[in-house]
């Protein structure tokens, strides 16, 4: 792995870290700390025909603290939108270096086999080879992988680009709603009554976020677990065996909060919903740990 590489997926792994550390232990905190004494937790919880009104006056007089709260969930992802990408770099390194040992294998065994039908030695001609794949490759390993080591992966570069969409579907959903809430908080704080179409525009909006944006990250957890489960101790170190298998679990818990919001959008988060994120974290915070305490091969 080249060290321009191994630099900025260590420094990744920092960002993820503190992403966790923001999706786990401060924003709960936050909100038994600081939002609950305010009654974050009374108003949100109220059910029925006054449920919207409530919480949205709720918004209009605390909306610095609700702000807070949700940028909190805004940075945090903003800090994994490098995510899929670095572990889709780590997948495929592992599956080359894989492949490149089999094939320095039975290189090693074709030559064992044709010493005696060896043509004669030509220096030129091997430096020239030499020169030219050497050109090849440092105009095709700029950013430390081979030219087209994403072919025959499929199921890699389809984890990596639903993480990403999921990451940045979540961002713009978690913005969009806290923009529209704290507006229309601030209308309802003023004795204004919430507005008719507030029961179909929560629930759009809760649907982008913690349906879109959830199911997505949880299909990019599927594969990449899938894909490291697959190989198993014949590819990976046991640690990365038990990441796999605990993507698996991300991806259930992630899944079923999206199919529950989907089938109440307009309830707000589902009862699966903090623990998958919760969960969530902790993988990426795994990950996080992982790819800091990378280190460069012997």
């Amino acid at each position: 792995m080249k060290g321009s590489l191994l630099a900025r997926l260590r420094r990744n792994g920092i960002a993820y870290i503190f992403g966790a550390l923001l999706l786990l232990p401060i924003i709960p905190l936050y909100q038994v700390l600081i939002l609950n004494p305010l009654g974050y937790a009374t108003a949100f919880n109220v059910t029925g025909a006054s449920h919207f009104a409530v919480s949205l006056a709720w918004i209009g007089n605390h909306a610095l603290s609700f702000i807070i709260y949700r940028l909190l969930f805004a940075v945090a992802f903003a800090l994994l939108l490098s995510f899929p990408f670095s572990l889709f770099r780590i997948v495929i390194a592992q599956e080359l270096m894989a492949q490149q040992e089999r094939e320095e294998q039975e290189l090693l065994a074709e030559e064992d086999e044709d010493e005696e039908d060896e043509e004669p030695y030509d220096e030129e001609e091997d430096i020239e080879d030499v020169d030219e794949e050497e050109g090849e490759e440092v105009s095709a390993e700029e950013d430390g992988m081979p030219p087209y080591a994403w072919r025959g992966k499929g199921f890699a570069v389809l984890a990596a680009w639903a993480g990403l969409f999921g990451v940045i579907v979540y961002l713009l959903g978690t913005l969009a709603s806290t923009l529209y809430f704290t507006l229309v908080g601030s209308s309802v704080a003023a004795r204004l009554a919430p507005p008719a179409n507030i029961e179909t525009i929560s629930g759009i909006l809760n649907v982008i976020t913690n349906t879109a944006g959830v199911g997505l990250l949880a299909l990019s957890a599927l594969f990449f677990g899938a894909m490291i489960a697959r190989s198993g101790r014949n590819l990976w170190p046991g640690i990365w065996v038990a990441f796999g298998y605990t993507a698996l679990a991300v991806a259930a818990l992630l899944s079923g909060s999206a199919v529950a919001v989907a089938s109440a959008p307009a309830g707000g988060q589902a009862a699966l919903t903090a623990p998958a994120i919760l969960l969530f974290a902790l993988w990426l915070l795994w990950f996080g740990i992982m790819l800091a305490r990378l280190k460069p091969e012997a």
